[in-house]
């Protein structure tokens, strides 16, 4: 069997636009599933390399992290061109060094440093002040009365903001700026996140995405001094005043971290808020069996996280010479696991196209797998639950009220519009 992956097929994964076209998109991951599972694309300025479409080869690939590390390439895919200007700019591959750019011994030292936070022992002392802010949200939802909205817009973006950055003790009147940056820095390739991108040089775009982390690390600077003169009981406290090996953490990699919690803590749980409620108004059954069974929302939570898998692919590079899936991969190739093929697999998922919000056994891979199992995920999950706890109840039904669209990114995207009409109960 050819490990070659013909050239259409190569150009069109790294294509933010098939990104932007969900049915597109996995009509590619189907076919790679079906036909080169594990095969080499090269698609035009890039560097080749090996692409993971099926659920248990993802999984083969995380559990070995000495074997395939994050940090050694880029940890998203990018062209030769955009790998030499970071270089340049930084001296590695990286704009940003988080726990996601981070390989052991580094990665364990740095994990630990917030994970007693984002446990459920320790989420258990914020239920109540989460289940606060999600109510306050449908409550403000519900008060429009009956009629139409954009569900992003009006309660997917603001809600799972407002609970990242009350943990991280970031001000409510900071939240848009917070917003902005994140849109900035994940959206950089949707066109309605960067009007300008189609007519800019590749320098242009990666000094632009330079500016917005320079913005983070200027907000952030007042932040950590701050939080040095009068820590508080929040995640900001504890990144100001951390140490690595008894030294203080580097302004760098402090800076990556405050950006991976103020980023990825809210944008990921928005889009999967939203492509639950999008689930819904294209299947009123779904809604019906729920506010029948309302035990079974813990299971939409899940099911809206495989369906929309925000993360939809990260590189990882090899270590030394190794086989996977009777196929020779030698040391330095670099290996792109496509998450969202994996969570329509066909040998691992009964109906994987049909959204169930009573799906038995979902072992989806949205969170990641091994080492770098997704840090937020309880909470992620959490905040989902107790949004669709409160606002299920509430709804009479609901269904889209105008095309839906999905943000133009080859690495974190979602629902950026998803206009519906709803009754209330």
């Amino acid at each position: 069997m050819s490990t070659r992956i013909p050239q259409e097929v190569a150009n069109a994964i790294v294509d933010p636009v098939v990104f932007g076209e969900p049915a597109k998109m996995h009509e590619y991951y189907t076919w790679l599933r079906n036909n080169i599972p594990l095969g080499i694309a090269e698609p035009d300025g890039y560097d080749p390399f090996w692409v993971v479409t099926r659920h248990a080869d993802i999984l083969e690939v995380s559990r070995q992290n000495s074997l395939f590390h994050n940090g050694d390439r880029p940890t998203t895919i990018m062209n030769k061109e955009g790998e030499r200007l970071v270089r340049n700019l930084t001296g590695t591959p990286h704009l940003v060094r988080s726990l996601v750019q981070m390989d052991a011994p580094d990665h364990p030292k740095y994990r630990a440093l917030t994970q007693s936070w984002f446990m459920p022992q320790s989420l258990r002392k914020i239920e109540d002040r989460v289940r606060a802010i999600a109510r306050a949200s449908v409550e403000k939802f519900v008060a429009r009365g009956s009629g139409t909205c954009d569900f992003v817009a009006d309660v997917a973006l603001g809600y799972p903001l407002h609970v990242v950055m009350d943990i991280l003790g970031v001000p409510p009147e900071d939240e848009p700026r917070m917003l902005r940056l994140t849109q900035e820095l994940f959206g950089a390739q949707d066109p309605d996140q960067a009007r300008m991108m189609n007519m800019l040089e590749p320098e242009q775009i990666l000094m632009m995405m330079k500016a917005t982390i320079d913005d983070f690390e200027a907000y952030f600077k007042v932040i950590t001094d701050d939080r040095r003169k009068n820590p508080r009981d929040d995640l900001a406290s504890v990144l100001a005043n951390a140490t690595i090996d008894g030294a203080p953490m580097s302004d760098f990699e402090r800076m990556s971290y405050y950006i991976i919690v103020a980023t990825a803590g809210h944008d990921t749980t928005s889009s999967s808020t939203a492509g639950a409620m999008g689930a819904l108004a294209e299947d009123p059954a779904q809604l019906d069996l729920l506010k029948r069974d309302p035990s079974l929302i813990a299971g939409l939570v899940d099911e809206a996280v495989r369906w929309t898998t925000p993360v939809k692919t990260f590189m990882r590079s090899a270590t030394e010479d190794t086989e996977l899936a009777g196929q020779k991969i030698v040391k330095d190739d670099w290996l792109m696991l496509c998450y969202a093929s994996g969570n329509r697999d066909e040998a691992v998922f009964d109906e994987p196209f049909k959204f169930k919000a009573d799906r038995k056994q979902n072992k989806h891979l949205a969170f990641g797998y091994g080492a770098h199992l997704c840090l937020g995920q309880h909470l992620a999950k959490m905040e989902m639950r107790m949004l669709f706890e409160e606002l299920i109840p509430r709804l009479k039904s609901v269904e889209l009220a105008g095309e839906a669209k999905t943000a133009q990114s080859t690495f974190v995207n979602g629902p950026k519009t998803l206009p519906i009409r709803y009754e209330i109960a």
